[in-house]
């Protein structure tokens, strides 16, 4: 679900990006020289901004509880010397 709501946030992003840059150019009364870094700046700040959004706004998911046959304890041991021996 995640990645569908990333997906519809870039569509958005580039849609809004792009009329932001033309309001731009309307009101100076010409195209930008360097359009496409302009846009790459717009496009930048709202998604990172949009993107902290998403994930302030995501529910957080419980931990799983531990099933039956999970392993609690923790690991001890490993391979000693005299077990290293007694496989050689």
């Amino acid at each position: 679900m995640e990645m569908l709501y990333y997906t519809v946030a870039a569509i958005f992003l580039y849609v809004v990006s792009d009329w932001i840059l033309n309001q731009i150019e309307i009101r100076r009364g010409q195209r930008f020289d360097n359009r496409s870094l302009i846009f790459f700046a717009i496009i930048l700040v709202l998604s990172v901004s949009l993107f902290n959004l998403i994930q302030y706004l995501r529910p957080v998911p419980e931990p799983a509880a531990p099933t039956a046959d999970t392993q609690t304890e923790p690991v001890t041991g490993g391979i000693t010397k005299d077990t290293l021996q007694a496989l050689t």
